[in-house]
């Protein structure tokens, strides 16, 4: 198999892992690129809440005159008990910056995660997780 076939199964098999697909869908509309009712679904309630006041201001754009789009470089996960993940995602805007997102998963009955809390930080203008 060539390299790049390689990395591209490497990365297909990465997107499928929960923390990479809510990070990724998550700065989707944390960046502009998609309305936040594509989350409708995939998000409880508070952290629907708080992504419907995130959303609008974009904080995840590039920022000033950048035009490349930014890119989950890295993401991490911890288990604090079964049907929980807390995770954090490094995002990327070429090799100038990056940012830090954290949410937290739940599992729920029906055996699909579901976005429970974002927070971006203060520099970001995200909010602090609620419950």
């Amino acid at each position: 198999m060539a390299r790049s076939a390689a990395v591209a199964v490497r990365r297909r098999q990465r997107e499928r892992l929960p923390r990479y697909w809510f990070a990724h869908q998550l700065l989707l509309t944390l960046s502009g690129q998609r309305p936040v009712h594509t989350l409708l679904g995939h998000a409880l309630p508070d952290a629907y809440d708080q992504l419907v006041e995130l959303a609008p201001r974009a904080p995840l754009r590039p920022p000033g005159t950048l035009r490349e789009a930014p890119f989950v470089q890295r993401c991490g996960e911890y288990r604090p008990r079964e049907g929980v993940i807390e995770a954090y995602a490094l995002i990327a805007y070429g090799n100038r910056r990056l940012v830090a997102l954290a949410f937290r998963l739940e599992l729920g009955a029906d055996a699909r995660w579901r976005c429970a809390a974002v927070d971006l930080g203060p520099s970001a203008g995200g909010t602090e997780p609620r419950g």
